[in-house]
């Protein structure tokens, strides 16, 4: 399964923004990585930069290569609707995706791994393709067998991702429902949809 495994510090320090969870070196140094330091002459951005660098926030926000964005950004601009708002929201109806905004994994990375190792159910059968789109009413669940899984019981005793709308979470059971595809205003992720309906636009 193809997966970015490069350096997470130097691309969040890139966009400024802890979006591989949270990291010391954004603390450390707030400038963006480059042999020269923070002392280095940063040129103004062209529109095509700006646009193309919010493309790869994104990507890197949830985990997805380009030809898999690509084909997102095509299923999402063949549908009624704005085209960035419902692009979003199918990277949010990821399978990876919810079981991390489930808490049961502190990183997208790690729900992702979860769901590969067969670890989750959805509607109390086994799936481990981490891209599996979810549809309003489908029950993710945890495998019998792997509720007692280190990852999995440390994850959600932090509750670092508990309490969104769009999701019903049974702790007792580890089972949540994704009630319906959530709204604009309710993704907690700092992305410029508009720019990169720009960038595919051009």
């Amino acid at each position: 399964m193809a997966r970015y495994t490069g350096p997470k510090s130097k691309i969040a320090r890139r966009f400024k923004e802890p979006i591989f969870g949270a990291d010391k070196a954004l603390e450390k140094k707030s400038y963006p990585p480059g042999v020269h330091g923070p002392n280095k002459r940063r040129n103004k951005q062209s529109e095509y930069a700006v646009q193309l660098l919010e493309k790869q926030k994104a990507k890197y926000t949830y985990g997805i290569l380009e030809k898999q964005f690509s084909n997102l950004f095509k299923k999402a601009s063949s549908k009624v609707g704005i085209t960035g708002e419902i692009l979003l929201q199918l990277c949010e109806s990821r399978l990876d995706n919810t079981v991390y905004r489930m808490g049961l994994s502190n990183t997208r990375s790690g729900a992702r791994q979860l769901v590969g190792h067969r670890h989750i159910t959805v509607n109390g059968e086994l799936v481990n393709i981490p891209s599996y789109q979810l549809k309003a009413g489908d029950v993710v669940g945890v495998r019998e067998k792997s509720k007692s899984l280190q990852a999995i019981t440390s994850s959600l005793s932090t509750g670092v991702n508990a309490g969104h709308d769009w999701l019903d979470w049974n702790s007792n059971d580890m089972r949540g429902t994704f009630i319906t595809v959530p709204q604009m205003d309710q993704i907690p992720e700092n992305i410029n949809v508009q720019l990169i309906v720009e960038l595919y636009s051009k």
